[in-house]
């Protein structure tokens, strides 16, 4: 069983930076992906990024590339998303989601880190 816990959210002004993590505990872990997603108030779960965990390579959502990057430490079995010029509407709960294996579904999920952007 692998366990996920996001951590470093909070308040933000709009075109401040913020990192969040995503930390795994549990079993040896070694997923195909680690993705990051946000569900903004009354609006739907979304893809915000991913990346391979051993390559390395990255995808985003097509508004995200630029301001978002998303990055992975492997000796701490954690992936980081770094937040970059804040907007009002990147305010949401980010959750990060663990893909085991390449097409399979994203089999953990983390609890959660609000983040929260004034304007």
């Amino acid at each position: 069983q692998v366990q996920l816990a996001e951590s470093g959210g909070g308040l933000a002004q709009a075109g401040d930076s913020l990192r969040i993590s995503c930390t795994a505990s549990g079993r040896t872990f070694s997923p195909y992906g680690v993705g990051w997603f946000r569900r903004a108030p009354g609006k739907e779960r979304e893809f915000v990024a991913g990346i391979t965990w051993n390559s390395g390579s990255t995808h985003y959502r097509d508004i995200m590339e630029g301001r978002f990057i998303i990055s992975r430490d492997k000796a701490k079995n954690t992936v980081y998303l770094e937040m970059n010029n804040l907007k009002p509407e990147d305010t949401a709960v980010y959750y990060c989601a663990a893909e085991m294996t390449l097409g399979s579904a994203w089999e953990y999920w983390g609890q959660g880190t609000q983040v929260t952007v004034s304007s």
